[in-house]
């Protein structure tokens, strides 16, 4: 079916609006700080899309998207990074409101540690294969500027996170790359799946989030600096 991606981008989005307007986490008061970082990170992947989509890393299915274009991707794929990260940090939001405990610093710091070894790990063996070495390129960079230089406190909630994000990740991606919607070029990754799900799509995911939620919690510091300036 033609709007099957664009169908998949639209109740990815909907139940996070729906209950945008709960009383007790107000999401919707977050939505400013939320816009710019979109903005940002989104430039950020989709001129990484398109570069990949060029290259033939990945393609698109054309029986399951609208036709519609914009800078050689479907139209649906620049969806894809407005709504994912729109529904992840509803997640984020609502995690940090209702669930009082969080990670140990220590332990944090370890899943980090943890994170950037195989990352750097992965790049020695799989150099070779594009978006296996841009993923863990930019995951390790991430992880080293926010963990080790602005030492970001917010870390162990966004771990917490992303254990509970990965559900929904499995429904979405499982559908995206089973049909397939999306379709993989495995010289270009490490032809590893969990399921029909790249490896790299769970670090291509956790990078896509984490630079949101980074830039998230930016804006909504600096608001309330300048609030209280």
């Amino acid at each position: 079916m033609k709007f099957t991606y664009l169908l998949i981008n639209f109740f990815t989005i909907l139940f996070p609006l729906a209950l945008s307007f709960d009383k007790k986490v107000h999401f919707y008061k977050s939505w400013k700080f939320i816009w710019p970082g979109l903005a940002i990170t989104g430039l950020l992947f989709l001129f990484w899309d398109v570069l990949f989509t060029l290259d033939g890393v990945w393609s698109f299915n054309p029986n399951y998207i609208t036709g519609i274009t914009f800078l050689h991707l479907p139209i649906e794929e620049v969806f894809f990074f407005l709504t994912i990260p729109f529904a992840c940090i509803f997640i984020y939001v609502c995690l940090n409101y209702y669930v009082s405990r969080e990670l140990d610093s220590r332990l944090t710091r370890i899943i980090s540690n943890a994170i950037i070894i195989f990352s750097i790990l992965i790049l020695v063996i799989y150099h070779h294969q594009l978006y296996t070495r841009v993923t863990f390129t930019l995951l390790a960079f991430l992880l080293i500027l926010l963990q080790f230089i602005y030492k970001a406190r917010w870390l162990n909630r966004f771990y917490m996170a992303f254990a509970v994000v990965l559900v929904p990740f499995y429904i979405i991606n499982g559908i995206l790359t089973s049909i397939p919607v999306v379709m993989y070029n495995n010289a270009q990754n490490m032809s590893l799946r969990l399921g029909t799900i790249p490896v790299e799509d769970h670090f291509y995911c956790m990078a896509l989030l984490m630079m949101n939620v980074a830039l998230f919690e930016y804006f909504k510091r600096r608001s309330i600096i300048f609030k209280h300036a």
